[in-house]
């Protein structure tokens, strides 16, 4: 009886285990769409505008760079693509410019 009881114990115990983990942690957390699966090596795909407007910290519309270059693993690189992409040279980034995809 004993044996039976601890089995059965045991089997409880993992079945909840197994169905807690198919349940959001949090609640409504299982409401959102899935997202889409990636294939391997492929980076997501960022929304320039929303990029743009997270970096704008002062909000004027324009990033200085500082506000591009906040956050950058690399400086040197970050600053080769500020200037890359500042076309007229006056120190800024528009949201076109910011968008623009050119390279060199």
């Amino acid at each position: 009886m004993k044996r039976i009881f601890t089995i059965l114990s045991a089997l409880i115990v993992s079945a909840t285990f197994a169905i807690a983990e198919d349940k959001p942690a949090t609640p409504g957390a299982g409401d959102a769409k899935p997202a889409e699966a990636k294939p391997a090596g492929e980076k997501p795909k960022h929304n320039p505008e929303e990029m743009f407007k997270k970096k704008d910290t002062n909000n004027d519309g324009a990033l200085s760079k500082e506000e591009f270059l906040a956050g950058a693993k690399d400086a040197a690189k970050g600053e080769e693509a500020f200037k890359r992409k500042d076309k007229d040279n006056d120190g800024k980034l528009t949201k076109e410019e910011f968008a623009a995809h050119g390279k060199k």
